[in-house]
């Protein structure tokens, strides 16, 4: 059984704009250049014979991916972005950058059982990514899929499926509707396109 599945990160909000952290209990809106790079994606690769289009329970996948009317699509929980639990909503302050960078860096380190305080693991993340994953593969007849999430799920994603540490999630880099293509033989995912943003120029400055 193989399968290609076509990964995005969401359109652009206000708060990715303000700099305010999301996560998975923010669940805001696209904004007007959200739109515009939902729209551009969607004309880039409305010809790709899409069977499904998976999304988390958020909105701001929703509306990137509402541009493929007609299409089957799924909401699954283990798409949604890592709860980033207290600094969820809260302007990216120097403390709360502190915060993020002795978080990421302890990630980095392989200490991946930390989170900010009310928040998720990446380990737990990566528990309810699995049982998203085991869904999507279930669906045998569904060869091509379209995938909206997030930011630093996707990272995590992409480090289960290709089987490397967790902790290397910030090799992966990311914008919103970057796409990561990735074929499955059966056995094994591959990155067949990596971090591709050709349909965002003259979008990516806005």
């Amino acid at each position: 059984m193989e399968k290609t599945l076509y990964i995005i990160r969401h359109g652009q909000t206000d708060l990715n704009l303000k700099g305010i952290v999301q996560g998975r209990g923010i669940d805001s809106p696209l904004n007007e250049t959200g739109k515009k790079q939902a729209e551009a994606f969607y004309a880039r690769y409305r010809n790709v014979d899409f069977d499904k289009i998976y999304t988390s329970t958020l909105l701001r996948t929703h509306q990137t991916v509402a541009p493929f009317t007609g299409l089957p699509t799924e909401q699954l929980a283990g798409l949604d972005e890592i709860g980033w639990g207290i600094y969820e909503g809260k302007e990216q302050t120097p403390e709360i950058m502190e915060g993020f960078a002795d978080l990421t860096e302890r990630w980095r380190m392989g200490e991946l059982d930390r989170s900010v305080e009310g928040g998720e693991t990446p380990n737990q993340l990566v528990t309810r990514q699995r049982e998203a994953l085991a869904r999507i593969l279930s669906r045998r007849d569904e060869k091509t899929v379209l995938i909206c999430m997030h930011g630093r799920a996707m990272r995590v994603f992409l480090c289960l499926l290709i089987d490397r540490n967790i902790a290397a999630m910030d090799d992966f880099p990311h914008t919103n509707t970057a796409l990561y293509k990735v074929h499955y033989n059966g056995r094994a995912f591959s990155i067949v396109d990596a971090y591709n943003i050709e349909h965002l120029a003259g979008l990516l400055a806005e």
